[in-house]
Parts: C-alpha cells; sequence; structure tokens
C-alpha cells in the first residue's frame, strides 16, 4: 500500500499544470466526439497546442510532430462537421473496405520502417520505433475521424494501449491516465457511433 501511495505522488509531483489542462481538454474532446459535436475540435485545438511542447520537451520528437498535424486536422474537421441547413449535405458515419483498411495499415508499417530507422540512428529519440508507430497511426486514424469512418475506434484502441506504455516511461503519468481512459471510450464510441451507423442506413432503406 505504501508503495503504491509513492507511486502516485511521485506521478503527481512530475506532472506540470499545463499537462493538467491539456488532459482535461482532451478528454472533453473524445467525449464531444462520441457526440458528434461539432466542439470536439476547438476542444483539441486547445489541448494539441499544449501537448506539441510537452512532448518535445520529453524527446519524443515524432509525437511532437503530430501535434502539429492535430492542429490542422481540428480545422479540417471543424469544417467538415459544420452543419447545413440541407441534411444530405452533412457528413455521415461510413465504413471502409477491406481494402482501405490493407492500403491504410500498409502505409503505416512503411512509414514506422523509415521513420524509426531515421531516428534511431540520427536523433536522441526516446523509442523510434513506438515513438513512430503511434505517431503515423494516428495520423491515418485522425483523418478517418474527419471523415466520421466507424472503424477509427477500433484502430484507436490499438493506438492508445500502446501510447500508455511510451508515456509512462517518459513520467508522463497523467497523460498516460489520459490515455487509459480513452481505452475505455473507444468501446463506447464504436458502440454509440455504429448505433447511429445502424439507424442511417435503416433510414435510407425505409
Amino acid at each position: 500500500m505504501t508503495q503504491i501511495s509513492n507511486y502516485i505522488i511521485k506521478a503527481w509531483q512530475v506532472t506540470s499544470a499545463w499537462e493538467v489542462i491539456a488532459v482535461i481538454f482532451a478528454i472533453a474532446y473524445l467525449l464531444l466526439a462520441i457526440k458528434e459535436s461539432i466542439w470536439c475540435w476547438p476542444a483539441a485545438l486547445i489541448s494539441t497546442l499544449i501537448y506539441t511542447f510537452l512532448f518535445f520537451d520529453v524527446n519524443l520528437y515524432m509525437e511532437s510532430a503530430l501535434q502539429i498535424f492535430y492542429i490542422v486536422m481540428a480545422i479540417y474537421g471543424w469544417v467538415l462537421w459544420r452543419h447545413h441547413s440541407d441534411e444530405k449535405q452533412d457528413l455521415h458515419i461510413s465504413v471502409w473496405s477491406i481494402t482501405n483498411h490493407l492500403i491504410a495499415i500498409s502505409s503505416v508499417l512503411v512509414l514506422v520502417i523509415v521513420s524509426g530507422y531515421f531516428l534511431q540512428n540520427n536523433t536522441d529519440a526516446m523509442f523510434p520505433w513506438l515513438d513512430s508507430f503511434t505517431t503515423w497511426a494516428a495520423v491515418i486514424t485522425t483523418w478517418m475521424v474527419t471523415k466520421k469512418i466507424l472503424e477509427n475506434w477500433i484502430y484507436w484502441l490499438v493506438i492508445d494501449s500502446v501510447a500508455i506504455y511510451l508515456y509512462i516511461q517518459r513520467d508522463l503519468y497523467l497523460t498516460a491516465l489520459l490515455f487509459t481512459i480513452y481505452v475505455i471510450l473507444c468501446f463506447v464510441g464504436f458502440y454509440q457511433w455504429n448505433k447511429t451507423y445502424q439507424l442511417q442506413n435503416n433510414k435510407q432503406l425505409s
């Protein structure tokens, strides 16, 4: 019990106020995304701006660069998710074909090999291969979110599980806790989006 208490105290001591703020807005982003609320994107924007500097400070360069991509996607997502007077113009949840998934996964693997090798041999990056994997996989998956692809929740489940280990190793304990919550919410998100997707299909058939 004492060891657990000491671990919690240590984790809190190395947690910055900026990380707390970033985590709060990151949770807000995911909860709003589950509800398909357009306000998830401003929340994402604030969180990613903070994380850009936090990840760079702990030598997770790919993760830091990823936040810049997130910033662009937050703006892009806002544009795509805008509600129109004509409902037919709104973006609806859809699914990918097996071919699309194979292309996405293959692309991630190739990019991980290239960037992982470069980081390992040319920088002081920590965990270059895991850093590369979570980064490139997140690039693809974030784009899937902006397009409201249902399977994005399955991709995030894998990415977030790997990220938990990565962040614990760099003493980003609160962020690791955030991604543990993310893993749980991935199941909620998939259930909610799948429910909406089925309702869409039934509506089109009726």
